[in-house]
């Protein structure tokens, strides 16, 4: 099997590889996010942890290939991208649309026999806690860019770019279809223990839906809230990764 070091996937970045960590941190950006996000999450855990991020198609540097706009059909080619990286002990942790890939792909790595650490679910609603009437991926272009101004979790120079913020739509736009269209299918509960983080003031997680994370693992879920709305941990980095950290690090 090709290992980690060889890999050259389009679908992953290290930003600060840390060859010899005892342990690898997988992370999965949110709607209309990339890999670059967690820049300064690999900063702070390297050398202790290997931080490797998800980069979706759409994007960035991929900015010209077509984008994924259903979860599933992510998750199949992000697990099949990901087994090289699963050459030692693995966490996951995705925020928003991408907790809900983590999860999917935590589902398939554990089918073919991976064991994981752990699943950090940011701020999300359990798999089987949908929403009817969530159609933003069907707005108009303003009305898109509004939400996205007021979610907060756009750099404020993107932001402030009107021109690179349209740019930017097609990829947000697919990216919001994948997480309103997901429908969990009942299936195997994880074998890993699930963290869950939210906002306390976030509007697209509510307490009844964090906690329906209990019925999708048979490992445990801790819940940890922070103050703050759906970019919660825009401000409380520090208190994140120190807790991703010790998780990842202890084992448990």
């Amino acid at each position: 099997m090709t290992n980690a070091t060889t890999s050259t996937s389009a679908w992953v970045r290290r930003f600060h590889p840390a060859e010899d960590a005892a342990a690898r941190l997988v992370c999965f950006p949110h709607a209309g996010g990339s890999a670059s996000y967690y820049f300064p999450v690999s900063r702070a855990l390297s050398p202790a942890l290997d931080v490797a991020t998800v980069q979706y198609p759409g994007r960035q540097d991929r900015r010209h290939e077509p984008c994924v706009d259903d979860v599933r059909r992510m998750a199949d080619v992000m697990a099949d991208e990901l087994r090289p990286w699963c050459d030692r002990p693995v966490a996951l942790f995705g925020h928003s649309l991408g907790a809900t890939l983590a999860f999917e792909v935590a589902l398939r790595l554990e089918a073919e026999g991976t064991q994981l650490l752990a699943l950090f679910a940011s701020g999300r609603r359990a798999p089987s806690r949908h929403r009817e009437k969530e159609f933003m991926h069907l707005a108009d272009d303003e009305r898109l860019l509004a939400t996205i101004k007021r979610m907060g979790g756009t750099g404020a120079a993107v932001l402030a770019d009107d021109e690179v913020l349209r740019m930017a739509l097609p990829a947000i736009r697919a990216d919001y279809k994948a997480a309103e269209t997901y429908r969990y299918q009942p299936g195997p509960q994880l074998a890993c223990p699930v963290v869950v983080l939210n906002g306390e003031s976030d509007p697209e997680v509510t307490a009844h839906e964090a906690d329906g994370w209990q019925d999708h693992t048979a490992a445990g879920v801790t819940f940890h809230w922070y103050p703050g709305g759906h970019f919660y941990l825009n401000d409380h980095a520090a208190e994140v990764i120190s807790l991703i950290r010790n998780r990842v690090l202890s084992g448990r």
